[in-house]
């Protein structure tokens, strides 16, 4: 207890010195004036005294030891706890693994940060000495812990509920206890990590699973005393009645517990008005605080390391740019702090300094560093762990490598500091930058493939101060060149003249027959399928797409639904979720989505409700199904009242594997056309070549283009080079008969080259009118300058001309 009180003099001092930037008083902010920055941060509005400017820092050793650098805002190397705290981040949370090494040899650590009780100590320890406070992350788990993976860490394995309740009492206690004893200023617990559905520890069911929350809870306050509060932490807000069913059993079971945590990615949950209203469903009824304990926004789609990048793709809530970033973290806090009476207590922004150990092109040499210092998502070591009894033999159970996160830290590749770090900074005022245009969207269009490709008339404009506007477009690449199911970038440029891109996916064909959807036409009953909400119901005789059964719905007042069916053992591999769907009367605002979600990865599809009888056939891109076999597939409508339609035939089905696709012969093309000695060719026999150009430079700067699309472009660009046509050959002319050289002694007489010379310099003949020099040729003549050989006859021609001209004149003179 002596080291908390410490740990709270030393965030105190810190405070201080920061001049107040960890914490927002009510004095402080009454009135606050805005400052001039790079990026525009509207001001939080409702943020406590205590408010949390947390982030996760989880992998900073194992960066560390792979030779990253942190840096300070000037470039300098500096400790990166230093340099979070002078940006107002007061809060670091650090998740905790039993034993993420491999059994047959401890050195070898699984990854993620190898982040046992130990290191978690240090990292917490460092975070304290820069006087921030900590949220510890129990996974209770060996390694990564989320929705659908809940694995017993090995050494509980075989134990019954009460005993393994048991043992995470004590596990619990002990970390905490070495923490405390190592001055870490503890000031919240987490109880689990994403136990969403009620799974922990390798536990499912809420009567068993209440044993171990309540293991955990108690151990905190047996070791660390009632002002250390404790946190449970689920995710998926976006689903209706989520967050109210956990709430309630967990308060049917009388689990003790200060604060429920959300993780928040706006890429997959949902939108901020409904975060704000399930947390405070959770925070009015049941008296609990609420806070966000994961959130992250891109700031770019380069890859950092090699490693591909969870998020890769363009979102329309916010630009992928610092700006945009910013913007995000800014109004998650929001949203947290619109929670009634005071029950928003902050954030935590998810590992902003996961970055690259080394750029793309050294990747054989990042990954023996992420194999060796665990700096990466995970290493093949961790294979025993989703593979303990190894049944997948040489198959590997995830994607081992590095960081799928760096292109969303809130630093640079080299390690400098964003100024989107300054968002904890910034909040408190407000914060106002130049109006610059930050982001021209890139609009995705998903197709079957067969299907017609539609384009939008207008992209979004986003600037840096945050608003943004609709400008038409035009596209300049054609759909019709997309003849084959892949993924491509068609080019354009919008009315004011910014470039544009927008990426069409078209989408293979797939395996109908193996689809892992149990009861998919509603045929067979409500099993297996769950729903919440109103407005809906399963196995209705009401218009099936297929069969005799559907889902149907309709409301006379506005309402919403979900239905969700959790699936167990599919095989590892690549999966599309599709759903047959019609209806109508659908408002402007109504939502409507299918998913699917294993793991840590979720896909999804929108869709809309265009009439009776006009089936629409959302499918989503496709989901990588991990060893673990879980696969949660869902439907969520929010509809008007009067809206009304069919949900049928839904359909997870494997992906085929695709081809690999050749463009070395395009390429080849490429190189040759663009190395033509044009001089040599017909304009128009040219504008074959250029024409047929874009189109392959429209196919080679396509993400995954079609062998079909590559082939025409090969075709077409092929023709056009064989059917190059040669400039005609022109007609020699002959030489000129030089002028003789005058005889020695003999007077200088008035030749023509002298005469036009002589008027050249006048510019006027005898007879006061102006002299024909064309091409300057007197002047040339008298200065001794070369004419080029062309030039050189026409104007010897024309003086000739004139000197005749001149004898003519002088002779009829009176």
């Amino acid at each position: 207890m002596t080291a908390r009180r410490r740990s709270a003099t030393a965030l105190a001092l810190a405070t201080a010195l920061l001049g107040g930037a960890m914490t927002t008083t009510p004095a402080a902010a009454a009135d606050p004036e805005p400052v001039e920055a790079g990026i525009t941060v509207p001001r939080v509005e409702g943020m406590g005294e205590d408010w949390i400017h947390g982030v996760d820092v989880s992998t900073v050793l194992s960066l560390e030891e792979s030779g990253v650098v942190f840096r300070d805002f000037d470039g300098q190397p500096a400790d990166l706890f230093e340099v979070l705290a002078e940006s107002g981040v007061n809060w670091v949370r650090v998740r905790v693994w039993n034993e993420p090494y491999s059994s047959a040899d401890p050195s070898h650590g699984y990854g993620g940060g190898n982040v046992d009780a130990e290191r978690a100590t240090e990292i917490g320890r460092r975070a304290t000495e820069a006087g921030m406070q900590v949220l510890v992350d129990f996974h209770y788990s060996d390694f990564w812990a989320h929705p659908g993976q809940q694995l017993s860490p090995r050494a509980w394995r075989g134990m019954d509920v009460t005993e393994r309740a048991q043992a995470l009492h004590d596990y619990t206690a002990e970390t905490l206890t070495m923490m405390d004893q190592a001055g870490v200023a503890v000031g919240m617990v987490q109880v689990g990590n994403e136990t969403t559905g009620g799974e922990i520890a390798g536990v499912s069911g809420w009567d068993d699973t209440a044993q171990l929350f309540q293991a955990g809870s108690a151990a905190v306050r047996e070791t660390l005393g009632t002002d250390v509060q404790v946190a449970v932490h689920f995710t998926n807000p976006e689903r209706a009645g989520q967050y109210a069913s956990v709430a309630r059993e967990l308060d049917t079971r009388g689990v003790d517990y200060d604060v429920f945590l959300s993780s928040y990615y706006p890429y997959w949950h949902g939108s901020l008005e409904n975060l704000t209203a399930v947390l405070d469903e959770v925070a009015t009824t049941y008296d609990k605080d609420v806070a966000v304990a994961e959130t992250s926004w891109a700031y770019t789609l380069e890859d950092g390391d090699g490693f591909e990048n969870s998020v890769d793709s363009a979102q329309e809530k916010y630009s992928v740019s610092v700006q945009g970033q910013a913007l995000a973290v800014r109004d998650v806090m929001q949203a947290v702090a619109d929670v009634s009476e005071g029950h928003g207590l902050g954030t935590f922004y998810w590992e902003p300094a996961w970055l690259p150990v080394g750029p793309p092109e050294q990747a054989e040499a990042n990954w023996d560093l992420w194999q060796q210092h665990g700096s990466g998502w995970a290493s093949t070591y961790s294979q025993e762990f989703y593979d303990p009894d190894g049944s997948l033999g040489e198959d590997w159970a995830d994607e081992y490598g590095g960081s799928a996160w760096d292109n969303q830290a809130l630093f640079a590749f080299d390690g400098t500091p964003l100024e989107s770090l300054r968002v904890y900074e910034y909040a408190e005022t407000g914060a106002v930058g130049p109006r610059e245009v930050d982001q021209v969207a890139s609009p995705s269009v998903t197709v079957a493939d067969g299907e017609p490709i539609e384009l939008p008339g207008q992209v979004q404009v986003s600037y840096t101060d945050g608003t943004s506007e609709d400008q038409d477009v035009t596209w300049s690449d054609s759909v019709d060149w997309i003849l084959a199911p892949g993924t491509y970038t068609v080019r354009g440029r919008t009315a004011a003249g910014l470039d544009a891109t927008a990426t069409v996916t078209v989408l293979g064909e797939v395996d109908s027959d193996q689809n892992y959807v149990v009861n998919p036409g509603f045929e067979d009953g409500v099993e297996p399928w769950t729903g919440t909400g109103s407005g809906y119901t399963i196995s209705s005789a009401e218009d099936p797409y297929a069969g005799e059964r559907s889902l149907h719905f309709w409301s006379e007042e506005d309402y919403s639904f979900a239905i969700e069916q959790r699936l167990t053992g599919v095989p590892a591999g690549q999966y599309r979720l599709s759903v047959q769907v019609q209806g109508g009367d659908a408002g402007a605002a109504d939502e409507m989505q299918i998913s699917a979600a294993s793991g840590i990865s979720t896909m999804t599809a929108d869709f809309t409700l265009a009439g009776y009888g006009n089936w629409q056939h959302p499918q989503t891109p496709e989901l990588t199904v991990a060893a673990d076999g879980v696969v949660t597939v869902r439907a969520e409508l929010t509809l008007s009242a009067g809206a009304w339609g069919t949900l049928d035939e839904v359909q997870l089905v494997p992906v085929a594997a695709s081809s690999e696709v050749s463009t070395d012969e395009l390429a080849a093309l490429v190189d040759r056309a663009e190395g033509l000695d044009r001089a040599v060719y017909t304009d128009s026999s040219l504008a074959a070549v250029d024409a047929a150009l874009v189109r392959a430079q429209f196919v080679l700067g396509s993400p995954e283009p079609g062998q079909a699309s590559v082939d025409a472009a090969v075709e077409e660009l092929d023709a056009a080079l064989a059917a190059l046509v040669e400039q005609p050959t022109p007609t020699p002319t002959a030489e000129p008969t030089p002028t003789p050289e005058p005889t020695d002694g003999a007077a200088p007489t008035d030749t023509p080259s002298t005469a036009a010379a002589g008027a050249g310099a006048d510019e006027t003949t005898s007879t006061g009118e102006p002299a024909d020099d064309p091409a300057g040729a007197a002047e040339l003549s008298r200065t001794g300058a070369t004419l080029p050989p062309a030039r050189l006859l026409v104007a010897g021609g024309l003086l000739a001309a004139g000197a005749i001209l001149l004898l003519l004149r002088r002779r009829t003179t009176p």
